[in-house]
């Protein structure tokens, strides 16, 4: 089986592992499904493993679907011979495979068709033999009243024979080498931007040379969109002369009169047809791979997000902060439902101050509220100050939260869906609430790309980032697990097996009947099939139902094993429900089968010990350093609180409270060398940094990490 043979010599994975998650996935089984309920079939493969082996088996089969469509083109053509076929079925390369129909490509009206059209391809082929002694008397035999001299003939064979030349694997292949080994990428200002304003945040280009194979992805995307806004020229480079002296050693055979035309020849293919042709190429690869790297970094960051720690089910107060147009505030419940909502001008020009902290008094008493989460915007420093001097009757703890993609929600169907009755800033004020309660139910809500912690995310394949972003997102979701009586349709959506259409089902049939009491009920949903069940039964929770094992990871399928292990140590399975003692005291060796095994039994018994338990950090409470309000506060020197709230692979950015972020490069976050950042920080963690420089009129801050 070739696809079979194509994966594992990608992923070096048993030939058993990958046998199996083909033959799941083509059951049309999900990554979280496979890795957390087939672990016997796959060999333990965790998400990132059967992620790749879902890669390669798209590449292998977007190939095959290539090769297909080509030997249909030179059937067609009647050009099809045994070799060629051959060559074409044992391809494993789409570039290879381009070359091999490269001679075949029906192409535009191009100089050396005309040439052919002209008669002239025997003179081609006479010179590039090598053998003709007498060329002019040989061209001359050519002409014609479309080829009225010599020169013309010999210079429509030229055209005939740089075509050919062009269209050597071998040469191709040279030339690709030494793109790949040797090329540089430069750019240079246009003589009109470099005052402009807009220009100035790419100087750093203006005159910029560097190894295309060395350059970091985040430079590369950079100059690329320097290029694309019209600031800087970009071109890559090699040695041309080298390269057709390379050329000529593997065409030219002789010293006689060919040799000048077909040096020429060479020439005229390698600036006209081979270099444009293959620079483009080795600069579209290297874009290929700074996507991949940037869209790596913004998974990572994703990832980590949608995993922060989430404050849980309290009341909360949420105020999205304003100076002219006054802070939002909303009261949520422990649900994140609406309770009230209202505008307050603390802050110039109104200055209410005084009326601002009585109604956020007596609205934190009225609504019981636990904490206030304030948006990290426009006079959030402001406010956030205002509210730490109010002495409130119970101890309110006040928190600071990212705001990013808020106004994109605030706008979004899914807002006006779920806040029909409610203006933007309302809804913009409800998702600051939310985030703070749980970061991952409020985010996925969001497209990720709004979010703000990619690296260049609107340069990047938009349609790999998206799939990438979605399999983190799904990923995040089903690690931990879904209330299906409070989960929102976006949260549903995100479900293994569940997807849009079903996730607003289960909605529908949830606000008709009331909520889901056992996981079998969920059957009743409509379009719901035992497929999807199967897929997504055992990352729906259902608190206090009727079966205790609902409200965990344990899979239905494996509720009549847990059943057999209570009996045989006569026991209700609820008695084992975080009873460690009991249930260390299980022998699993006994319980193994022919289709369950360690893994499975293993995963069950976490489950028994903690169910339903949420395995993300809780949040903790975090003040700025209240002298700081703008970059021109900062000093060189001062250690500063501040939040990672953005990582790339040139180090991480911080917020310190004001307007800009600051930057801990690479070589500042630790005294030996780091090859990647996310093992030194996380998103969103609590650091001491220093400030090592200020660029007031860039706003540039550089930062090293203290602690």
């Amino acid at each position: 089986m070739q696809i079979l043979q194509y994966i594992i010599q990608q992923t070096q994975l048993s030939s058993k592992s990958v046998e199996n998650t083909i033959l799941l996935l083509n059951e049309d089984a999900t990554i979280p499904f496979i890795s957390r309920y087939r672990k016997e079939m796959t060999g333990n493969l965790d998400e990132v493993e059967i992620g790749n082996i879902v890669k390669f088996k798209e590449t292998f089969e977007a190939l095959e679907k290539r090769k297909k469509a080509i030997l249909k083109a030179l059937e067609e053509q009647n050009v099809l011979t045994t070799e060629l076929e051959q060559k074409v079925t044992t391809s494993r390369d789409l570039i290879a495979l381009e070359d091999l129909y490269l001679p075949f490509k029906k192409k535009r009206k191009t100089k050396a068709e005309t040439a052919r059209l002209q008669g002239l391809e025997p003179l081609a082929k006479m010179i590039m033999s090598q053998r003709v002694h007498n060329l002019e008397h040989t061209a001359s035999k050519y002409t014609s009243n479309k080829v009225d001299t010599v020169e013309a003939a010999l210079e429509g064979a030229r055209f005939i024979i740089a075509e050919w030349i062009n269209e050597r694997t071998d040469i191709r292949n040279n030339i690709r080498r030494e793109l790949e080994r040797h090329s540089t990428i430069s750019s240079k200002v246009i003589k009109k931007e470099i005052d402009s304003e807009k220009a100035q945040k790419f100087k750093d280009y203006f005159d910029w040379s560097e190894s295309l194979s060395r350059i970091p992805s985040h430079r590369f995307l950079a100059i690329l969109r320097a290029e694309s806004e019209g600031f800087i020229r970009v071109k890559i480079a090699i040695d041309n002369e080298r390269m057709l002296q390379k050329m000529e050693e593997r065409i030219i055979r002789t010293q006689n009169e060919c040799v000048p035309q077909i040096e020429l020849a060479i020439a005229d293919a390698y600036k006209r047809l081979l270099y444009p042709s293959l620079s483009n190429e080795r600069l579209s690869l290297a874009k290929e791979k700074a996507d991949e790297d940037a869209i790596t970094v913004f998974s990572k960051n994703l990832k980590q997000l949608l995993l922060g720690a989430p404050l849980g089910e309290k009341r909360i107060l949420a105020i999205d902060p304003g100076f002219r147009s006054g802070c939002k505030i909303v009261c949520l419940n422990e649900q994140g439902e609406l309770e009230h909502n209202e505008t307050i001008f603390p802050h110039a020009p109104q200055n209410q101050t005084i009326e601002a902290i009585k109604k956020i008094s007596s609205l934190a008493e009225a609504h019981q509220i636990e904490a206030i989460a304030i948006g990290n915007g426009t006079a959030s420093r402001e406010t956030e100050q205002l509210v730490k001097k109010i002495q409130f009757k119970n101890a309110i703890d006040v928190f600071v939260v990212s705001e990013a993609g808020a106004s994109i929600y605030s706008a979004s169907k899914i807002a006006r869906d779920e806040f029909p009755n409610y203006d933007v800033t309302v809804r913009g004020s409800v998702s600051i609430g939310r985030r703070l309660q749980d970061p991952l139910a409020e985010l996925v809500k969001i497209d990720a790309k709004s979010i703000g912690v990619g690296q260049y995310q609107h340069d990047v394949d938009q349609t790999k980032l998206k799939k990438s972003l979605d399999t983190t997102v799904e990923s995040c979701v089903n690690t931990i697990g879904v209330n299906i009586n409070t989960a929102s349709e976006s949260l549903l959506s995100y479900v293994s097996g569940i997807g849009p259409k079903l996730a607003e089902n289960i909605v529908n049939y949830r606000n008709k009947n009331g909520s889901f009491t056992s996981r079998n009920e969920i059957k009743k949903v409509p379009r719901l099939g035992g497929k999807a069940y199967e897929q997504a039964a055992g990352f729906l929770r259902i608190k206090n139902g009727k079966n205790p094992l609902d409200d965990s990871a344990v899979h239905p399928e494996s509720y009549n094993l847990v059943d057999k292990i209570a009996k045989d140590n006569n026991k209700k399975v609820a008695e084992f429900i975080g009873n460690k003692e009991l249930i260390q005291k299980i022998d699993l060796k006994n319980y193994i089968t022919a289709t369950i095994g360690l893994p499975t039994l293993e995963d069950i018994v976490k489950e028994l010990e903690k169910p339903g338990v949420d395995p993300r950090k809780k949040a903790k409470v975090f003040s700025f350093d209240a002298t700081i309000k703008t970059i021109s506060d900062l000093r060189i020197g001062q250690l500063l609180p501040g939040i990672v709230n953005n990582i790339t692979n040139f180090g991480c950015f911080v917020d310190i409270g004001i307007k800009e972020s600051g930057l801990i490069h690479v070589s500042n976050l630790s005294d030996t060398f780091v090859k990647d950042v996310n093992t030194i920080v996380s998103l969103q963690q609590q650091i001491i940094a220093k400030v090592l420089e200020v660029d007031v009129v860039r706003k540039r801050i550089q930062l090293a990490l203290v602690k």
